[in-house]
């Protein structure tokens, strides 16, 4: 039997039996599955969590307020036990982020739309800032580099793209002066030049 036809069954299977009942021991070991895999913040576990609860809301008649206190008591428990933690979240997000060539408007962005506090999100920034002069500047070459854009392109394609690639780098949340800069920068040599100052 191929992968493909025993992977159609196990969806047939599913869709006969629909959703299971969003029992808070469920719920539990739902939540406690998705952290070994992932990192996350605790709202976004708990919006993963409420969608469960929601689809057997709809199947078995599950009281969605009670599903609700069930997900804040795991929640609380997680927290407790130091398994889920927003801001050890957030720091290690935005570093990874960062390290992607993501901007400090970017890494905002992302860890509101996971649920973090606002606070949490400018603490996770103010750490990057203290590993390094300016992030913005280490992110926005990382971005340049792994797209060849600016200095990174071949002599002959750097005037015909200047402004792609300016459009490119301001789409991900850098400045004009910064996008300039590293666009309009004479080779990649003046650029980790520029990098280095940055990390100092």
């Amino acid at each position: 039997m191929t992968d493909d036809t025993e992977s159609t069954r196990r969806q047939s299977r599913r869709r006969r039996t629909g959703p299971k009942k969003a029992t808070a021991r469920y719920l539990e070991n739902a939540a406690l599955y998705h952290l070994d895999r992932y990192a996350t913040s605790r709202a976004h576990l708990a919006r993963l969590l409420m969608m469960r609860v929601e689809r057997s809301a709809r199947a078995h008649g599950t009281d969605r307020e009670e599903g609700a206190k069930q997900i804040d008591g795991i929640l609380d428990k997680l927290v407790r036990n130091g398994l889920l933690d927003d801001q050890g979240y957030a720091e290690t997000r935005a570093r990874s982020l960062h390290r992607r060539g993501t901007s400090a408007r970017g890494i905002r962005a992302d860890l509101a739309a996971k649920g973090v506090a606002a606070d949490l999100i400018e603490s996770a920034l103010t750490g990057l800032r203290e590993q390094s002069t300016d992030p913005e500047v280490t992110a926005a070459i990382v971005y340049a580099r792994k797209r060849r854009l600016g200095p990174y392109r071949t002599e002959t394609q750097r005037e015909e793209k200047r402004d792609r690639d300016m459009a490119a780098l301001g789409r991900k949340g850098f400045s004009y002066d910064l996008v300039r800069r590293i666009i309009d920068a004479e080779n990649p040599e003046a650029v980790e030049t520029m990098r280095i100052a940055a990390r100092d």
